[in-house]
Order: C-alpha cells, then structure tokens, then sequence
C-alpha cells in the first residue's frame, strides 16, 4: 500500500513512479486546454486592460501632467517608480480572469516600466574613487545627535554634509566630528564637515529669507572642488491643495542659478531637496549634474522616510567627476536615511 502512493498510471495503463514535474506539466495542459476552448477569452477582462494601458499612458506622459492643480505632475513623479507594483497585480488578475487580452494589455506598462527603471535595478557599482562624499538630514528634533554624527562619520566619507541642524545641537555636531574631520563650517541650518582645506565659504540665496544652503571651495588631493550643500524647502500633500510644493521650486530655481554660475569645472551638490529627479520642479538643479545613484548606485536608493524608504528626495549630484559608487547608510535617529557616493576627481585618464 505504502508503494501504491507514489505510483500513477502511465499512458500505457501501466502503473510506474511519478516523474518530476509530471503533475505541473499535467496542470499547465489542464490550463491551455481550457483557455484553447474558451471563446470568451478575448471578451474578459477589458477593464484590467483599460487599467492596465492607462498606467502605461502615466508612465510615458508623467512630464505633461499639469502642475496647475495641486502639482498632481511633481506628485506623480515624486512616487512613479512605484506604478510598477501594479503590473503584477493587474497580472494575477488577468490569470484569474482567464482574459488573453488583459495579459496583453498588462505587457504595455510592463515594457514601459523596464524602459525608464530597469537600469536602476542593476548594481552598476565600481571599484575605483578617489574620494568619498555623503550627505544628512539630520533631523532638527534628533535624541541623540551624538550618535547620529558618529554613525555618519563611520562611513568614512572625506566630505558629510549635514541638513536641517538646530543652533541649540551644533556644538554636539561639532565635538563628535572633530576627531574625523580637520575642517568644517556652518552657514544657518546647513554645514559642511571635511578632511581636506575648505575655502570660499558662503551662503547660497536660495530666496528663503533664511539660510538653508551654502557653497564652499575643498582644495582636494586632485585639485579644487566646488561643493553645494543645500537643504530645499519641505512639501506637503493636503487633501484640499493637493502636492504644495511651491516656495520649494522657487528655491531649486535659484540654487539652480547658483551653480550655472559655478567658475570651476567639478561640481559636488550634496542635501535633501525635497524632490526626486523625476520631479520637474527640479530641472533647474539636475539639468545641470548626474545623480551618483542613477549612474553608479544598485537599486532605487530611497531616503524616506527612513521607516519605510518609498522615495529619493535626498540627492547626491556631480558635474565634472566621475560617479564610481553610490549607496544608502544605515538608519540613525533621523526620519532621512543617510547617502554615500564614491566618485572620482581624476577623469584624465
């Protein structure tokens, strides 16, 4: 009896051992046998096809979606990569369904999806850099400032920025990257801690009122390098205004402004600019550089909210030096996540 629960019957009516993958085979034949002779295939499953080619239709046009209301445009793009989790939902339903056209249909946003993120899948990571920047919001109601500093500090990053620092913490912030870093500087909520001089050190206008970005000049081992730190206005989503983001694209235009100005030819922008490189309203600044993570990172690299990492809002950005790595550090007290980059300076050869 034991012997007969692993025997089935074969074709010849024989009985044998059942091979591997015999019962899958039977099913998937159970399954195309079913749909060959259903004439209503193509008839199911239209709305799945709708959703599913409208999804697409977002994808491809996110740029021409109007701001004029609620900036729904900078809204989508904040949050497109995150369409793709509805094609495999759209996908088991049209299995579901038993609807050949939704299946098809379902291949468009797919196709499309690929198209713009596949290449951030990828880990298209290097070996080489010479030097090694990052970059926090910090939190201005951080516990433990201390700790979040040392964190940041044991990634060994030869320039850290740092966002959204409260006067009362600085000292903090100062002694427990003293030991790391020789040089370091703070304009308003924003400051710059490296291992390498630092002049030229000064606010950055971005039409606030108040300072939240500054500029200064690292005389690094390859040469000089222009670094922006910048921490843009914050947005919100309001169910009666919709994505208020305004006074924060007015501030990307002008920190835009200030780099296009920028005499030297290596460009290191570092901070949370409270925008993806999707987001329209940032044209202004990424026209301009190269997202390490979009050309040297594995994965999306989202920054926040660090509980549950669903956007990049936070960006490290080049021109005039090479992107060899870039990731994100583990979470501190902070609601951002912090970022790193290992670039290189040398780009002669």
């Amino acid at each position: 009896m034991a012997q007969q629960a692993y025997m089935t019957e074969t074709d010849n009516g024989g009985s044998g051992p059942e091979r591997p993958g015999s019962r899958l085979r039977r099913l998937t034949h159970r399954l195309v046998a079913g749909w060959r002779g259903d004439p209503r295939i193509w008839r199911r499953g239209i709305v799945l096809a709708v959703l599913a080619l409208l999804i697409a239709l977002v994808m491809l046009v996110h740029s021409r979606i109007p701001n004029r209301v609620g900036n729904l445009g900078s809204l989508t793009e904040t949050f497109l990569p995150w369409l793709g989790l509805a094609i495999p939902v759209l996908l088991v339903l049209g299995l579901v369904r038993r609807s050949a056209t939704a299946l098809i249909a379902v291949l468009v946003p797919a196709i499309v999806w690929l198209n713009l993120f596949g290449g951030l899948v990828f880990d298209k990571a290097g070996g080489g850099g010479d030097l090694t920047v990052a970059t926090h919001n910090v939190n201005a109601d951080n516990p433990d400032p201390a700790a979040t500093a040392r964190n940041v500090a044991s990634s060994g990053a030869d320039l850290l920025a740092l966002e959204e620092l409260p006067a009362s913490a600085v000292p903090v912030y100062e002694k427990a990257l003293a030991a790391t870093y020789r040089y370091h500087a703070v304009v308003g909520t924003v400051g710059l801690w490296s291992k390498y001089p630092m002049s030229g050190v000064e606010a950055v206008d971005i039409k606030l009122g108040w300072k939240r970005a500054m500029h200064a000049t690292v005389t690094t081992p390859e040469g000089p390098l222009a670094v922006y730190v910048a921490h843009l206005p914050s947005v919100r989503v309001k169910v009666e205004a919709g994505f208020t983001a305004r006074q924060r694209d007015k501030s990307a235009d002008a920190l835009g402004e200030a780099i296009a100005d920028e005499t030297l030819k290596r460009v290191v922008v570092l901070g949370d600019l409270n925008g993806t490189m999707n987001d329209r309203a940032l044209n202004a600044v990424t026209s301009q550089l190269r997202s390490t993570q979009g050309a040297a990172g594995s994965g999306f690299g989202f920054s926040w909210p660090a509980s549950f990492p669903m956007a990049r809002i936070d960006q490290i950005l080049v021109k005039g030096v090479q992107p060899e790595r870039s990731w994100t550090l583990p979470r501190t007290d902070s609601d951002h996540l912090p970022i790193a980059a290992r670039v290189k300076l040398d780009t002669s050869a």
